[in-house]
């Protein structure tokens, strides 16, 4: 089985995670998609932190708008106590999924650090690495670093691909619901009516606020 690994704080989930799903599933052919949300993520200080209760909600809503594939969601990173290493998840993975094929998908910014993760060669042994960038004048860093970190890591096995990139960020959706702005253009209608049906990220629980 070929299975896409995407991984994140996702606080909240948003248009773009969920553009991106749908793209490397299509391109791909995966089988399904793990989305995997952090725990104590190790590279950031996680402001506004939804519940791993609400984290876990807002996914599902947004997992039906995957229609490529069957998306699950796994908490694999959330029971772990401490910081969680992808390394020590696509382990578990592995060993949970010995036949699978693993293809850890990702943005640019990750596909250009990923060499500077916990324990690289452990993730390279355990998956394809998957990359899209912001615009297609980013394609030939993304293919230089790829090849850079191949040459230094034999084992490493990456994937482009040319991905139309849509603008958005979870930081984005926090500071516009605080500040009771419209992000119907960044958030699925699910997601959103959850987020105001239980007063997250600064909204209150009275509906929709702002202009739509």
């Amino acid at each position: 089985m070929r299975t896409g690994i995407y991984g994140g704080t996702f606080n909240p989930i948003h248009r773009a995670h969920i553009h991106l799903v749908r793209e490397f599933a299509k391109r791909l052919s995966l089988d399904r998609i793990l989305l995997i949300p952090t725990g104590t993520p190790p590279h950031k200080a996680a402001k506004q932190l939804a519940s791993n209760e609400d984290r876990i909600q807002m996914l599902r809503l947004a997992a039906a708008e995957v229609t490529e594939c069957p998306v699950e969601i796994s908490e694999i990173e959330m029971r772990r106590e401490g910081k969680s290493y992808t390394a020590d998840t696509l382990t578990q993975l592995k060993a949970l999924y010995p036949g699978d094929e693993l293809f850890l998908l990702m943005g640019e910014d990750m596909f250009l650090t990923i060499d500077q993760w916990y324990q690289p060669e452990r993730i390279f042994r355990a998956a394809v690495i998957c990359g899209a960038p912001r615009d297609f004048d980013s394609m030939h860093k993304l293919q230089a670093h790829g090849e850079d970190v191949k040459r230094r890591y034999p084992e490493f096995n990456y994937i482009l691909q040319n991905i139309p990139y849509v603008p958005g960020s979870s930081t984005q959706v926090r500071e516009r619901l605080s500040a009771g702005d419209a992000v119907s253009d960044l958030l699925p209608e699910t997601v959103e009516d959850y987020i105001r049906e239980r007063g997250l990220y600064g909204t209150e629980q009275e509906g929709k606020t702002g202009i739509y």
